[in-house]
């Protein structure tokens, strides 16, 4: 089951479609987000928030599923609030453990060689489709071990 999810993130990817906006999307149907809403509320996350080169868009993307999955939906509701909160760090730490740092710029300084790579947009193939479906997998791991 996992695979289905990597697989559709790495499709939507593929596709064109960011980074944060490629995670949201491979989940977003079960939470009964139609892809429009999904597309158009993940499209400024990716490049590090919207090129700024920050946290991971796919970090972002996978945030976004574990809100749709734990977050809360009353403001006086902290044990929720602070449950989710706990899951985005378990997800920020584990693609941390595996990159060296969730930060957007930072992984593509230790990954990509040039500059020139990043304004092709070859950083795509070289490092980000592989965040892409970590974040896909991972996210997947939080929500079924939760559950």
């Amino acid at each position: 089951m996992k695979e289905t999810y990597v697989k559709k993130a790495l499709n939507y990817f593929d596709s064109g479609y960011a980074c944060s906006q490629a995670v949201l999307l491979a989940f977003s149907s079960n939470y009964g987000i139609d892809d429009e809403t999904a597309k158009k509320i993940s499209s400024t996350f990716g490049g590090g928030m919207g090129r700024l080169r920050q946290k991971c868009g796919a970090l972002t993307g996978a945030f976004m599923v574990l809100g749709l999955e734990f977050g809360n939906t009353e403001p006086l509701d902290m044990e929720t609030k602070l449950s989710a909160y706990a899951k985005v760090r378990e997800l920020d730490k584990l693609a941390e453990e595996i990159y060296g740092t969730t930060q957007c710029a930072e992984i593509l300084k230790k990954y990509v060689k040039s500059t020139d790579e990043v304004e092709q947009r070859k950083h795509h193939q070289i490092i980000c489709r592989k965040v892409v479906g970590d974040a896909a997998a991972l996210v997947y791991s939080i929500i079924k071990d939760n559950k």
